[in-house]
């Protein structure tokens, strides 16, 4: 029996659970020359905002305790120049494309989403709502549910294809915030983005991230993000994308029991970028080895006492 790993994000079928976690793997260009993309069940984009932006000057990493920091600002080519520049090689790419968005103002979201309505390529977006290191919108959005209620309601009127709202970690009840994204119109929710963070410099007594704070990803926020993913999967009827610490089949394994329908892979492809073939092979042999003819037969299906 060869298992089945196909599932479905909406109205999109993937040949596989394993995504790119945004801003991980550029626009894809230097992640194909690691392996075929069309390994992949979908590839996200880095953020792409209506101008151009240089992002936050170095230094704009770090490394963490089992993981990393960053503070990268949403550093993009802007949507002209993704449209007119990178959609050409994401066209030629054998998987489904999902297109992160950001903006500092709903209207941004809107003129972005609205352009790439016109972009058949585009199989998807990603609303991103939740970038800590920004100083207006992402998390500035995300934490407060009638906001996000109205970005992907707003964004909903002018793209027709599935979206999926970004959800941040950084909020009291992520469940509120997840019933807001699944009210103004979301499709999909995919969590959880970085957490909050910060490192100092004990010789020279400043902060190792120019923008003083960053976003803290990699497995140290696995057991933070499993349990996001498994109190929104009882809150909301939208399929969920798990994002944070995936390094292995064990650890897409968890975050499917809990309700992951697909899994986004980001801080590992710097250490493995062969590191989501890997994980697919891996996966199957799992699900051999369980005798389970597919992949969805984990959706949800976690013991608990």
């Amino acid at each position: 029996m060869t298992p089945d790993l196909k599932v479905k994000l909406g109205s999109v079928e993937l040949n596989n659970p394993i995504m790119t976690a945004s801003g991980c793997c550029g626009y894809g260009e230097e992640l194909a020359q690691a392996f075929p993309l069309s390994r992949l069940g979908a590839l996200v984009t880095k953020s792409i905002t209506r101008e151009p932006r240089l992002g936050h000057p170095s230094p704009r990493t770090v490394e963490a305790a089992s993981g990393m920091l960053n503070a990268i600002g949403l550093a993009n080519v802007g949507l002209d120049c993704f449209i007119s520049d990178k959609v050409p090689f994401l066209e030629k790419q054998d998987t489904t494309i999902v297109v992160n968005v950001a903006g500092s103002s709903i209207g941004d979201y809107v003129e972005v989403c609205a352009r790439l309505n016109d972009v058949p390529r585009v199989d998807m977006i990603e609303v991103n709502i939740s970038c800590p290191n920004v100083k207006e919108g992402g998390i500035e959005i995300g934490t407060d549910p009638t906001m996000t209620e109205k970005t992907i309601a707003e964004v909903r009127r002018v793209f027709s294809r599935p979206i999926i709202a970004k959800l941040t970690p950084n909020v009291t009840d992520i469940s509120v915030v997840a019933r807001a994204a699944e009210a103004g119109g979301a499709d999909i929710l995919s969590l959880i983005n970085t957490l909050v963070g910060t490192s100092i410099d004990f010789n020279t007594w400043r902060p190792r991230l120019t923008n003083n704070r960053g976003g803290l990803s990699g497995p140290a926020i696995k057991p933070v993000a499993l349990a996001a993913v498994d109190r929104v999967y009882q809150s909301t009827n939208l399929p969920l994308i798990g994002i944070g610490g995936i390094a292995s089949a064990m650890d897409v394994v968890e975050f499917m029991l809990v309700g992951a329908t697909a899994v986004q892979i980001g801080t590992s492809l710097f250490k493995d970028p062969q590191g989501p073939v890997n994980i697919v092979r891996d996966l199957k042999e799992y699900l051999k080895q369980r005798n389970l003819s597919s992949v969805t037969k984990l959706i949800g299906q976690v013991r608990k006492y």
